[in-house]
């Protein structure tokens, strides 16, 4: 069953690329919990070394919040040279190669933005975020099959992950797969109705709509 541009439309939608970061309690915490316990002659000494061991953290953050601005302000090619900063400074850091993929994926350096969701999850075998940007970046070629794998591996991580669920319902049905696209389409229902996601809980009721309008020829 090929879908229509509009159903399209609401689910291979764009990753949200650079999500709000929160400052680690340490950075917010750790020196103030330090003066509340120490004399004030050893306290400036204790934040002192506070500040230090929590510098490499505050860097990666501060990279991360100049990569979130430059996509804000529609420079993706900004965004994608501070995240390829960030990586090299701290390659082990699975969310920022996840990132970087996203970033890539919205510059259509498609081959590129797979190896880095690949070594998101190579870093952290439980990204389903990773696994499901794969699953984007398949869907937009038309490679529905690997598409479908993709979601289901997000979907082993997280049976929950609404995006994914929705996203496995447009690569069912573009590969003829209707029942399963369907089952997929309700789960997601299910989902995003218990999250409160009434936007989303709008948009899959209106395509299981269309969805059985188009198989009634006797409804209009």
């Amino acid at each position: 069953m090929k879908l229509n541009s509009h159903i399209k439309s609401i689910f291979v939608s764009t990753l949200s690329i650079i999500t709000t970061m929160t400052i680690s309690p340490s950075v917010l915490g750790h020196s103030e919990k330090v003066a509340l316990n120490s004399p004030a002659p050893v306290n400036g000494g204790i934040q002192k070394l506070a500040q230090l061991d929590d510098q490499p953290e505050q860097e990666r953050w501060q990279l991360m919040q100049q990569a979130k601005n430059l996509l804000n302000q529609g420079d993706l090619t900004g965004a994608e040279e501070n995240l390829r900063k960030l990586i090299k400074k701290f390659p082990r850091y699975a969310f920022g190669h996840f990132e970087l993929g996203n970033v890539l994926f919205q510059q259509d350096k498609l081959e590129d933005a797979i190896n880095a969701y690949g070594e998101a999850i190579r870093l952290n075998a439980n990204h389903a975020l990773a696994y499901n940007g794969i699953g984007l970046v398949y869907a937009s070629q038309g490679r529905w099959t690997e598409a479908i794998t993709a979601y289901q591996k997000a979907l082993d991580i997280n049976p929950n992950y609404g995006d994914a669920l929705a996203n496995s319902a447009l690569a069912f049905l573009q590969n003829n797969q209707q029942s399963e696209g369907i089952a997929s389409l309700r789960k997601a229902l299910n989902v995003f109705r218990a999250q409160g996601k009434n936007e989303r809980v709008f948009e899959i009721e209106k395509i299981l709509q269309q969805i059985k309008n188009a198989d009634d020829p006797g409804i209009s």
